[in-house]
């Protein structure tokens, strides 16, 4: 599949523009669910019971939206089987899998100040 620079114009590349595609794109895949739909993926190929067993506490309806949203964006591929019951996979393509590298190093950063973080929570809602 490849990468392709985006041929469109400049203003829906700016995430400074509230109408620009790329704001759009910006806030529908940094929403929590999302995130944590990427991260459960991982390196792996899951099934949508696998993945909402990785991921605590998402219900099926917003795994189900997201899962939905970040196939549109081709994040995410999908896989029917064709069985009886349907099995149906899912795995993260090469631009998902880029996202996941990004949202590791937020995973990592809040690691290293969790402390700092709830410390600095404390102290402002004394």
């Amino acid at each position: 599949m490849g990468t392709r620079q985006y041929t469109g114009s400049p203003e829906d590349a700016d995430l400074r523009r509230a109408d620009s595609l790329a704001r759009q794109i910006f806030s529908d895949v940094a929403n929590k669910w999302a995130l944590l739909i990427i991260e459960g993926l991982g390196d792996r190929t899951l099934r949508f019971s696998e993945l909402r067993d990785a991921v605590e506490g998402i219900s099926h309806k917003m795994l189900t939206q997201n899962l939905r949203m970040l196939e549109r964006y081709g994040l995410v591929e999908r896989t029917v089987h064709p069985t009886v019951p349907p099995r149906v996979e899912y795995t993260l393509t090469e631009p998902g899998r880029a996202l996941r590298a990004m949202v590791d190093g937020m995973c990592g950063w809040t690691h290293q100040y969790l402390g700092h973080i709830d410390a600095a929570r404390h102290r402002f809602d004394a």
